[in-house]
C-alpha cells in the first residue's frame, strides 16, 4: 500500500476514529502513564515534536503540562483537524504549531527536546526508507533529545506471534470493528504493515542516529522504545 492510499484510509476514518477505537483505550492509557513519566525530566520550556499525530491524543496527554509547546505533524488533513480541535477544546492550542504533511516538509532545524511517534513507522515496509524516516526525526531533535515510540512488532514466523496476533484479532472483535475490517486488517498485517522482530525496529532506530534504545512497554503486538539522539549524530 503506497503512502497516498495509506493516507486516504485515514482521512476517511477521521471523524470516527476515536470511537472506533475508544474499548482499547486502556492501552493507550497505560503508554501515555508510562509516557508522562519518560518526559518528566524535560525542561520547563520543552519544545516536543509529535509525528503522525493522528487526532492528538497524545499531545492533548502531554499538554497537561502548562509550559510545554509542541509542533503536530500529520499528513492526513481530516486527522490533523480532529486534533487542532481537541487542542482548541483544552484550550492548549496557542502551544501547538500544526503541520500537514510528512515529515520531510518539516525544517529540519534540530530545535525539539523530545518526539513522539506512535504506530507510524510501521507502515514504512522499505527498510532503508524507514531508517530514513527515524533520522529525519532524530535531526529534528536537540543532542540528547529523546524519541518515544511504538509500533506493531513480532517475529511474523513465530509461535509466539500466532498467539499474539489471536488476542490480537479477538480484541478487535470486542472493539465494534467489523468483521470484514478484521479480516483486512489480518490481511493488512501480511502484506501492508511491516511487522518486524522487536529486536530489529530497535535496530533500524539505532542505525538512524539513536543510542541503543530501550524496551519500555509491550502490550499484545504494540512495542514501545525511549530512544536518546547519539552524540555527534549530524543534524
Amino acid at each position: 500500500m503506497h503512502q497516498d492510499e495509506i493516507k486516504a484510509i485515514f482521512d476517511q476514518q477521521a471523524a470516527s476514529y476515536d470511537a472506533q477505537w475508544a474499548k482499547t483505550a486502556p492501552i493507550k492509557d497505560c503508554l501515555y502513564f508510562l509516557l508522562g513519566s519518560l518526559f518528566a525530566e524535560l525542561p520547563a520550556d520543552a519544545r516536543i515534536l509529535c509525528v503522525g499525530v493522528g487526532t492528538g491524543v497524545e499531545l492533548a496527554y502531554l499538554a497537561k503540562n502548562p509550559t510545554w509547546e509542541f509542533t503536530a505533524v500529520e499528513p492526513s488533513g481530516p486527522m490533523l483537524d480532529v486534533c487542532r480541535q481537541r487542542a482548541e477544546k483544552e484550550g492548549v492550542a496557542s502551544r501547538c504549531h500544526f503541520h500537514e504533511g510528512y515529515l520531510d516538509s518539516l525544517s529540519a532545524s534540530g530545535s525539539h527536546d523530545a518526539a513522539t511517534c506512535f504506530l507510524v513507522s510501521q507502515f514504512i515496509l522499505d527498510q532503508q526508507r524507514r531508517s530514513d524516516f527515524f533520522r529525519e526525526i532524530s535531526r529534528r531533535l536537540k543532542p540528547g533529545g529523546i524519541l518515544a515510540s511504538s509500533d506493531l512488532a513480532s517475529d511474523v514466523e513465530s509461535a509466539e506471534y500466532e498467539v499474539l496476533l489471536r488476542a490480537w484479532v479477538n480484541m478487535m472483535a470486542a472493539s465494534d470493528i467489523s468483521p470484514e475490517a478484521i479480516d483486512r486488517m489480518r490481511k493488512a498485517y501480511s502484506n501492508d504493515v511491516g511487522v518486524l522482530p522487536p529486536g530489529r525496529v530497535a535496530s533500524i532506530i539505532e542505525a538512524s542516529g539513536f543510542e541503543p534504545p530501550v524496551q519500555f512497554f509491550q502490550a499484545g503486538l504494540i512495542h514501545a522504545w525511549l530512544s536518546k539522539r547519539a552524540p555527534g549524530n549530524a543534524a
